[in-house]
């Protein structure tokens, strides 16, 4: 089995959903689903069901939202992607889309995320427009999957493809005149990555790389169990295999990690590379499988990515020091001028 470890930390807490109970508790997590009798909450270690009868209100996430009538959205709206560290719901936010992007654009313009409001369409059209958006991930150890985020060669892959590596490659399927030509980037930079949520993003740097096809990423709120999905992946190698399915649950619990499970076929090779709604959105990434079973297969939900992205500072990979996967920011002035010695 793949597998990856469980941390939110604090960023996690600040960016979720409060719900106040009547009896003058709180619980603090990320609602995965709403009921007419009952809610899901993530609070990152386990998942709990809340009944509607105990709820109070709602805050959703972001700071400055309003207090809401239980089952009811609070009347300042979730967050909006690029106005903060926290990672905002891909269903709502909607802000305006950077150059080359389609959607709402992420902090920076580094990602683009869906408003939600794309229609249904068929696994071969999305595959046609998406494939050479996802890529072969090469390192001496092994291989993975990955996919861009955006047009300028920033990609996404799991942190296990690449663990104790430095010599990467990626290997991208360009449509030239109705034809896949394939070419190898050598001058891959890891810019950040997260051992405990298994993510890791890349960027091509080679000289003269053209501009990239690349996803939108979506929210797991948008998508219900039993919906269509489909992944692409290299699954031992085979590049660009697609495998169909659905969405068996949004709440798998593995080794204090809740995931997504699908019945698409995930093998290895197929880590770090995008599971899709019929909407052409990023909704995961796969990251591993049950060994002894088939269509048990597993990805991040896709809000942990962005949190990822969004937070990537803090996972930001020294390139300096690889045997160092953090880069220590300077502290403040006044504090080097306390310590009378230069920052680390």
């Amino acid at each position: 089995m793949y597998c990856a470890g469980a941390a939110f930390g604090l960023a996690w807490a600040l960016m979720a959903d409060v719900i106040q109970l009547k009896d003058q508790a709180a619980i603090t997590g990320t609602i995965l689903a709403e009921k007419p009798d009952q809610l899901v909450v993530d609070v990152g270690y386990t998942v709990l069901i809340v009944p509607r009868e105990r709820v109070e209100t709602i805050t959703r996430t972001g700071a400055g939202n309003a207090p809401s009538e239980p089952g009811r959205e609070s009347a300042a709206g979730p967050k909006t992607a690029g106005t903060g560290g926290s990672a905002p719901d891909a269903g709502n936010a909607t802000v305006a889309p950077a150059p080359g992007l389609s959607g709402a654009a992420g902090r920076g313009g580094l990602f683009a995320a869906s408003s939600g409001a794309g229609q249904d369409r068929s696994v071969r059209e999305l595959v046609k427009e998406l494939g050479e958006a996802v890529v072969q991930v090469r390192a001496p150890s092994g291989l993975g999957s990955g996919f861009f985020i955006n047009d300028e060669g920033y990609l996404i892959t799991n942190f296990h493809v690449i663990e104790g590596e430095t010599q990467i490659s990626v290997e991208v399927y360009h449509q030239r005149n109705g034809e896949l030509e394939r070419k190898t980037y050598k001058q891959v930079k890891i810019v950040a990555m997260n051992k405990f949520q298994d993510l890791a993003l890349l960027k091509i740097e080679d000289a003269g790389a053209p501009r990239f096809v690349s996803v939108v990423l979506g929210s797991t709120r948008t998508v219900a169990v039993g919906e269509r999905v489909f992944a692409i992946g290299s699954p031992h190698g085979l590049e660009r295999t697609v495998t169909e399915g659905i969405l068996s649950t949004k709440t798998r619990q593995l080794q204090g990690e809740l995931l997504l499970q699908t019945s698409a076929q995930i093998n290895p090779g197929n880590s770090g590379g995008p599971l899709f709604n019929l909407r052409g959105e990023v909704i995961g990434v796969t990251n591993m499988k049950i060994n002894f079973g088939e269509g048990l297969g597993f990805a991040i939900p896709v809000e942990r990515v962005r949190h990822f992205l969004e937070n990537r500072d803090a996972f930001a990979y020294d390139n300096d020091n690889p045997s160092n996967a953090y880069r220590y920011l300077e502290p403040p002035r006044r504090l080097q001028k306390a310590i009378g010695q230069p920052a680390l």
